[in-house]
């Protein structure tokens, strides 16, 4: 387990140049004294690994040094190929790189890891956009990515849900997401950081270069953006009574004896009488007052309607 780790803290050092103990201690998952025993360890070895001390400070490898210690274990190849996302890729104009790295990749591979390597891409695709609907057209993907890779500001024109609908932004790009076949923009402007989608961007013309703040995490921000959208996506709740088919199609568990008695998120009053609607007879709503009113409508008005 030691080996391992001290393989990853010289990998790391080797990517990312300095690092403080801290830093490495996070990415390793271990304390800042043990960091600092695998660096003594390394030093002791004969590894040219350097520690300075200070607001400035931190690990780092003499300059030209490169270790030699990169061969992939099976596991490790087979994940190489199977997080390629080569429609990914090809939106960002990635395509033709992406397959002649994958060619590389797999000519330096020993024979044993070529074959693992070959039967994931033989027995699992990614298909990531959902089955309804089209593909969303994002005809300024290219230079957005552009302007995120090269650390440029632009100027952007967006069509948003509320008025005024089409609004144009001065944006610093600090990053692309691929969310369920949508591309997001993670972008700094006027009012701080904010997500925007791609494919309702109109106009798009890269400005001047910006510095990047330090500290900025783009899974990080993304995470708790998610975090954030849920919680107001589901801003109320509903009483419900359910059979345990009901139950079943509403993920909570039944009731060993018939109905079942649950409180369960909603989004809001139009959404939750869609959603219940498409249960039919296996729900009936207690509460609020106001969506059982509804639902017990829309049941009066498709009763009249069918003749029952």
């Amino acid at each position: 387990m030691r080996a391992s780790r001290l393989v990853t803290l010289l990998l790391l050092l080797q990517n990312r140049g300095r690092m403080t103990a801290q830093q490495l201690a996070g990415e390793l998952e271990v304390s800042v004294r043990t960091v600092y025993r695998d660096t003594e360890a390394l030093a002791a070895a004969g590894i040219p690994l350097y520690g300075a001390a200070g607001h400035a400070g931190g690990y780092r490898l003499v300059d030209g040094y490169r270790t030699r210690l990169t061969g992939l274990t099976t596991d490790e190849a087979q994940a190489a190929f199977l997080a390629a996302l080569p429609g990914a890729a090809a939106e960002l104009g990635l395509g033709e790189a992406l397959a002649t790295a994958q060619l590389k990749l797999r000519a330096a591979l020993p024979a044993e890891l070529r074959e693992h390597a070959g039967r994931v891409q033989e027995r699992f695709l990614l298909d990531a956009p959902g089955w309804y609907g089209d593909a969303d057209l994002t005809p300024h993907l290219a230079p957005v990515a552009a302007a995120v890779w090269g650390r440029r500001a632009a100027v952007l024109t967006y069509r948003r849900w509320r008025a005024p609908e089409e609004i144009e932004r001065r944006v610093e790009p600090y990053g692309l997401v691929l969310k369920a076949g949508r591309w997001y923009l993670v972008a700094h402007g006027q009012s701080g950081i904010r997500t925007y989608r791609v494919d309702q961007i109109l106009g798009f013309r890269p400005l001047e270069e910006f510095v990047m703040p330090d500290g900025f995490d783009l899974a990080a921000y993304w995470n708790g953006y998610l975090t954030e959208f849920r919680a107001r996506l589901h801003s109320g709740e509903a009483l419900v009574r359910l059979t345990p088919e009901g139950a079943r199609r509403l993920g909570v568990r039944p009731a060993s004896d018939g109905w079942t008695q649950a409180r369960v998120p909603i989004e809001s009053l139009d959404h939750a009488h869609g959603e219940f609607l498409r249960l039919g007879a296996d729900i009936e709503v207690l509460e609020p007052a106001g969506l059982r009113d509804r639902i017990a409508a829309t049941a009066r008005t498709l009763a009249a309607r069918y003749g029952a």
